[in-house]
């Protein structure tokens, strides 16, 4: 698509020739630059590593220098930490670099507000050994708010604009930590933007249907993650955020990521479209400008959309992580030291990422999940009128929301439980005690009044006059019921089978003082809970629609587009 006039705004995307007419996500970046790459949508990258400083053993001395090793690597490790998926940041303990140098670093670090806007959702209860699971949204913005950005990100032209979001993960890590999947949302997906003021200029933006990017731009990433969840109804603990210059010091810094190509691509035609990355067939290291462009690329990849860059980022992150943990090395002190510098320079964090000792804590999470276990998908989709934008596609698009709200793995290799019977309830209705809170409280659509009153007049009817409110107001997406240990499970699957709810929303909670029906926004009206698409059953793998790339897949090779091969 080509810019409009108006900031923000496209006009409708134009067919390629020798292209099907397809929506070509662009945000204004399509025409050509006066300086740096060819402009094309930007990418986000990660980075990833561990920490060893080496050194090579005297004639006579082996064992001593073993020795030796061990302990600088452990030293090594405990200063730097990279993140099992390479998220484009560095990981920095601080440990024998002093004080002062761990404020230096701490200080690089730009903060922002987690969330803009007046709602927020309820934080997840921790399960029955006390875990909750960790969601992280990773951006890469399209700012050229410097000579470094401009010339790598082109269209200089656009160094006043507010910058975009055109790159969107959401990272979500189990609560056991045993698997992590990733969600991407195409740049141009159609969304309803919440009400956000900017903290720094107090501007307010009012509600408003747009491109998902453009959430942006108001306010700062604190509403790109208000517009995450109130579209996913998933609480997201955290963002963070890359731009172009960052992308490159952290690709240049870990070496190297094999990527992959079935014909020869050259991402430039005459009409200054594409990232100008060129490659022949078969696989290729690619570090620093070249990883920026294999990121960017969208004009060369399937069919010139979002769609494939999605997918040739899912490879360039699933290969990095492979090529790290099979050995990835750091050999001296200099090194560690211009690895911290640039990860933390590159970095947007939200408030409560404020520091490199909880970047590190959150790197150790990340770290334990096995490759295998990884899964990248991107959020289904479908084409609205014209195909000049997509949006979310009913059913699927839920179905891997919610799968990743009940902390379900993606890969369909969650642990499989034995079927056990049902235990019986234990509490007659009349004298179980349920708290019934209203969590209809949307940012978007607003509260639905009295949700708690009707539905405890309904458990009343069924027969449990015991029931009673709780008059605060809350947003949950999905209406649940929470107990507090096993004794409790049969009544309260008792309780949810009176209301017509799944078993899959009873859920034991460590944190449970009672028994508490949350009323969520998938039960606005009436007092039947409305019936779900596959009924009771609780879907334990990712569409096929999601285009699932596990982290272990070692063929992955990019389908290149025939206009720009060579």
């Amino acid at each position: 698509m080509r810019q409009s006039s108006v900031r923000g705004e496209r006009s409708p995307g134009r067919r390629q020739p020798g292209a099907p007419q397809r929506l070509g996500f662009d945000a204004g970046l399509d025409e050509e630059g006066t300086g740096g790459l060819p402009p094309d949508a930007p990418g986000w990258t990660p980075a990833d590593g561990e920490g060893d400083v080496p050194s090579a053993p005297d004639e006579g001395g082996r064992r001593q220098a073993r020795q030796g090793r061990r302990k600088k690597g452990g030293k090594g490790r405990r200063a730097l930490r990279w993140t099992a998926l390479g998220l484009g940041f560095l990981l920095v303990a601080g440990a024998g670099a002093g004080y002062w140098y761990y404020e230096h670093l701490n200080a690089n670090l730009r903060k922002e507000p987690r969330i803009l806007g007046g709602g927020d959702l309820k934080k997840p209860d921790p399960n029955a050994f006390g875990q909750t699971p960790l969601n992280i949204l990773l951006l890469g913005s399209d700012g050229r708010n410097s000579k470094k950005n401009i010339e790598l990100g082109g269209a200089r032209q656009d160094a006043d604009r507010k910058p975009l979001a055109d790159v969107q993960m959401l990272l979500h890590v189990s609560a056991d930590r045993s698997n992590m999947s990733v969600i991407s949302i195409p740049r141009d997906t159609r969304v309803t933007i919440p009400k956000c003021t900017d903290p720094k200029t107090h501007e307010n933006f009012p509600q408003t249907t747009a491109a998902i990017n453009q959430s942006l731009q108001h306010g700062g990433p604190g509403c790109t993650l208000a517009t995450w969840q109130e579209l996913t109804g998933i609480y997201i603990d955290h963002f963070m955020m890359v731009d172009f210059s960052g992308v490159v010091d952290m690709a240049d810094a870990i070496g190297g990521v094999p990527v992959c190509v079935n014909k020869n691509v050259y991402s430039h035609d005459s009409k200054g479209h594409g990232s100008g990355l060129k490659l022949t067939e078969g696989t290729h290291s690619v570090k620093g400008v070249q990883a920026l462009q294999w990121l960017r690329t969208r004009y060369g990849f399937e069919d010139n959309t979002d769609i494939g860059r999605a997918k040739a980022q899912h490879m360039y992150m699933n290969s990095m992580v492979r090529q790290l943990k099979k050995g990835a090395k750091l050999t001296n002190p200099g090194q560690l030291r211009d690895l911290a510098e640039a990860a933390t320079s590159a970095l947007t964090v939200d408030d409560g990422l404020d520091t490199v000792k909880k970047l590190y804590d959150l790197g150790g999470d990340l770290n334990r999940v096995p490759t295998k276990r990884i899964t990248m998908v991107t959020m289904p989709w479908v084409y609205g009128p014209g195909e000049e934008y997509v949006l979310p596609k009913p059913g699927d698009a839920e179905e891997t929301f919610a799968m990743m709200r009940n902390d379900t793995a993606l890969d369909g290799k969650g642990a499989k439980k034995k079927p056990t019977p049902d235990p019986k309830a234990s509490t007659p209705e009349g004298e179980l005690k349920v708290v019934v809170q209203n969590g209809t409280n949307s940012t978007v659509t607003g509260p639905v009044s009295g949700r708690a009153t009707v539905i405890q007049q309904r458990l009343a009817q069924l027969g449990y006059t015991a029931a009673g409110t709780d008059s605060a107001l809350t947003t949950q997406a999905d209406t649940t019921i929470t107990y507090k240990d096993a004794a409790q499970r049969g009544d309260a699957l008792a309780l949810a089978k009176a209301l017509g709810l799944s078993k899959g929303a009873v859920k034991e909670s460590s944190s449970a003082a009672e028994m508490r029906l949350v009323v969520g926004n998938d039960w606005r009206t009436g007092t039947d809970y409305p019936k779900k698409r596959g009924g009771d059953k609780t879907p334990d793998k990712a569409p096929v629609s999601a285009d699932a790339l596990n982290g272990n897949d070692k063929t992955a090779c990019m389908k290149v587009n025939p206009d720009y091969t060579f």
